[in-house]
């Protein structure tokens, strides 16, 4: 067993800093990621590496907002009034010829508005007798879709990171792209460390625990975007870990356990001993021993081993720290007011999460604790809908407003 031989307080780096400065630093050693081109059928969720600008106009023509008929407007206001069908334009295959006075083309949803066409009557507004069409209402020239009335050519239509949600895929398609430039997704492996750790489905010994973390993480990361890599599960020996690190192809390294104060955290000795360490330790209820540091090249941010440390530091730090190097124009988390149903206590020094359940009662969007408080309470964790946060000295009383992170 490996036990702590560096002088840790004299050790030059950052600690027990406050969040904000925590997610400024973990940026700015996270590697900035490649572009890459992909098609669209394979960018759905991906980040754009670069804004797009519309290739065509959207309509490409003037048509139909409806199926009907396209004729003249001053023809068609003093209904019931009977003109002449002189052909017909569908979508794909335009009338050829123009609209005079007294006349009508039979239009369908899509359709290009014939030349000398300025109104569309709806079909549920006509009787059609052979040629001659009966408008029983008035057409109306707001019916037609004007070319480029929903963009035009040069118009930029998505931005530099935004995500690929289907309607945005959508809206690349019709702005002429059939491939996009995206970021390559981050290659971040999982490591577990702890003697008492073992993987879930094994026989279980007293004083043992299974390997909770490498999962809620990878599913954390695999809903983020980004490449998740799962590593052997390493004992409380540093050449273990370093085994298992080695030929690793990874762009970040997230470790769980081994970063606090005890005679076994590996994880910290490796990075004092062999590495760099950015900071040791945040202002911060649960998840104060974090770290973040780099080994061989690669970012280290080591969480906490207590699952719902592990999983709150990943919510507060690790996520908006990669929303923010890859500029994505959406929040990491929606935040909310909400009334507290119940008190939530301000610890000293240090910016609360407490894990709770969100609802709406009453008009009103309300909060209130899942009485877990221990930060190996997996279980409320897991029923939690939102994070209470509550800043140093400043407890939320029972009927008071929190801020709250919904989840």
């Amino acid at each position: 067993m490996s036990a702590p031989c560096t002088p840790y307080a004299q050790v030059m780096h950052r600690q027990q800093i406050d969040l904000a400065e925590a997610i400024d630093i973990l940026k700015e050693t996270l590697p900035r990621p490649a572009s890459e081109t992909l098609p669209l059928t394979q960018a759905a969720g991906r980040v754009l590496s670069a804004s797009l600008s519309a290739k065509v106009d959207h309509p490409s023509v003037d048509d139909s907002a409806m199926d009907g008929i396209a004729c003249r407007l001053e023809d068609s206001q003093s209904t019931p009034v009977t003109l002449k069908l002189i052909g017909e334009s569908r979508a794909g295959e335009g009338f050829s010829g123009g609209v005079g006075a007294g006349e009508c083309v039979r239009i369908y949803t899509g359709a290009p508005v014939p030349a000398g066409a300025n109104a569309i009557c709806k079909v549920e507004d006509l009787q059609i007798e052979g040629d001659q069409v009966t408008l029983l209402h008035p057409a109306r020239s707001q019916d037609i879709r004007h070319r480029g009335s929903d963009f035009q050519v040069g118009q930029e239509g998505l931005q530099k990171g935004d995500v690929l949600s289907p309607a945005r895929l959508a809206l690349a398609a019709s702005m002429g792209y059939s491939e996009v430039p995206v970021y390559r997704k981050l290659r971040v492996g999982i490591l577990s460390t702890g003697d008492e750790v073992i993987e879930a489905g094994q026989p279980l010994q007293p004083g043992q625990v299974y390997d909770s973390n490498r999962y809620g993480i990878y599913a954390l990361l695999l809903e983020m975007g980004l490449e998740p890599v799962l590593l052997p599960h390493a004992t409380d020996h540093i050449d273990e870990v370093k085994k298992n690190l080695q030929n690793a192809d990874l762009d970040v390294l997230l470790t769980s356990g081994g970063v606090s104060m005890g005679n076994y955290d590996i994880v910290r000795d490796l990075l004092f001993g062999e590495g760099e360490v950015k900071f040791w330790k945040i202002n911060l209820r649960p998840g104060g021993p974090a770290l973040c540091g780099l080994w061989q090249g690669i970012p280290v941010l080591g969480l906490p081993g207590n699952p719902v440390s592990a999983l709150v530091v990943f919510e507060v730090l690790f996520k908006p720290a990669i929303f923010a190097l890859l500029g994505r124009t959406d929040a990491p988390h929606r935040k909310v007011r909400a009334r507290a149903l119940n008190a939530f206590k301000a610890v000293p020094r240090k910016t609360a999460y407490w894990r709770a359940q969100l609802n709406a009662q009453n008009g009103e969007l309300v909060v209130q604790d899942l009485n877990a408080p221990l930060s190996n309470m997996l279980r409320g964790l897991a029923h939690a809908n939102a994070l209470v946060v509550v800043e140093p000295g400043q407890a939320v009383e029972a009927g008071g407003l929190a801020e709250v992170i919904w989840l």
